[in-house]
């Protein structure tokens, strides 16, 4: 098979490492942030500044894809890599997210804060449900024509092997952090069995196109904020054989308590074998990162640093900041001193301020080079650090400055 992980270097007194994804198109080297090109593309970039900025892979989302253009057409093209003209390692995603992204209409990030309310058909203000589950699999509204569409284990499978991608997951059903601990319950069961179906699933289509690269597998692991939950379903996903065919690696998934993050991803990685690589689904905020990398998580994607950069927000060492504000408009200093992007090396905080208060569509391009790049040059920066045994003196240093002004 052209898919393994090696595990190197590990963190002293901590389940977290460093290693090696191999792919059928390239290698990753972990931890990595894994860039998120939700349509096939990271919005407002070239895939080509993507690969500059430092980006080892790229995820698509197959809910997107399979609405528009269809996954038979980047099939057709010879998979998403290839249709994008990226020549990396490539993930997608299996839809899950989309029953709770359309379903309950949250943000699109899993590290929430809630009041404590438990409400299972809990909406979004302002939003309408359009997914609902039930236990083949998930029928929902498209949000770009309101048509009807149903997606299960079999379907998500078929359209992934369709798109192509070097990593795969598992069709899971995404709860939030207000659904009762009896839904968490059932729900974990339900993804469980969507899984083996998967697997199932994995299995007949990948000897269907034995002419293709091998796609790996990931199983994803939910339960929330609930320690027997959450063990009890990796335990479950790990031990998932059918026919031979088991999981190449896993998915941390699921909302979580912000607080809880490392928590979380320790209680997992516990009920999780050392030789296969795991994914955090959905996150990027600094804290998060050291919080989870300690505990073992080896990749991560989240959509946050293109989309607030689109929305002018730069992330710095020094932390966060907008910078379409007042302050700004005679800064002729790059967004972030000692960053090595190309917007830093060109573009001053005062061309930015002018870009986003005249609207200019190259606003959200340089914006997002920048934070993209900060957010992969973190987790590379990390990764160092655990090779030099300086990842608790990096982790201080680093958070430390990042929240100094919160």
């Amino acid at each position: 098979m052209s898919f393994s992980f090696e595990v190197r270097e590990r963190i002293d007194g901590a389940p977290g490492r460093t290693g090696v994804i191999h792919t059928p198109h390239g290698d990753i080297e972990t931890p990595a942030f894994i860039a998120v090109g939700t349509k096939a593309t990271v919005k407002a970039v070239l895939p080509e500044s993507v690969a500059e900025l430092g980006a080892q892979a790229v995820l698509a989302n197959a809910y997107h894809l399979y609405l528009q253009p269809g996954s038979d057409i980047v099939d057709e093209a010879g998979g998403l890599g290839r249709f994008m003209n990226w020549p990396g390692p490539t993930f997608t995603d299996s839809g899950g997210f989309q029953v709770m992204s359309l379903g309950a209409g949250f943000k699109k990030v899993l590290a929430m804060d809630t009041a404590g309310l438990q409400d299972d058909d809990v909406i979004a203000d302002g939003k309408t449900r359009r997914a609902h589950v039930d236990e083949d699999g998930v029928t929902f509204v498209s949000h770009i024509n309101g048509d009807l569409h149903r997606f299960t284990p079999e379907v998500s499978m078929r359209i992934q092997h369709e798109l192509g991608a070097d990593i795969m997951f598992a069709f899971d059903e995404l709860t939030t952090l207000m659904n009762t601990r009896d839904y968490q319950e059932s729900s974990v069961e339900r993804t469980h069995r969507w899984a083996e179906r998967c697997l199932a699933e994995h299995r007949r289509l990948t000897a269907a196109r034995a002419d293709k690269p091998y796609q790996a597998l990931f199983g994803v692991v939910q339960g929330a904020q609930y320690e027997d939950l959450r063990r009890g379903a990796a335990r479950g996903l790990a031990e998932l054989d059918v026919e031979g065919q088991s999981f190449d690696g896993f998915g941390i998934g699921g909302a979580l308590e912000k607080s809880m993050v490392g928590e979380i991803t320790g209680w997992v990685v516990d009920e999780l074998p050392e030789d296969k690589p795991r994914h955090m689904l959905g996150l990027s905020e600094p804290d998060d990162f050291f919080a989870a990398i300690e505990m073992g998580g080896d990749t991560f994607d989240c959509v946050n640093p293109s989309r607030v950069a689109r929305n002018a927000a730069i992330y710095t060492a020094e932390g966060r900041y907008n910078v379409n504000t007042a302050p700004h408009r005679r800064s002729f200093i790059p967004l972030e001193e000692d960053c090595d992007c190309y917007t830093c090396a060109h573009y001053t905080r005062a061309y930015l301020h002018h870009l986003f208060k005249a609207k200019e569509m190259l606003a959200s391009t340089l914006a997002t080079i920048h934070n993209e790049r900060f957010t992969v040059r973190l987790v590379d920066n990390i990764r160092a650090a655990i090779r030099s045994g300086d990842f608790h003196a990096y982790r201080d240093e680093f958070l430390g400055r990042f929240y100094a002004a919160r």
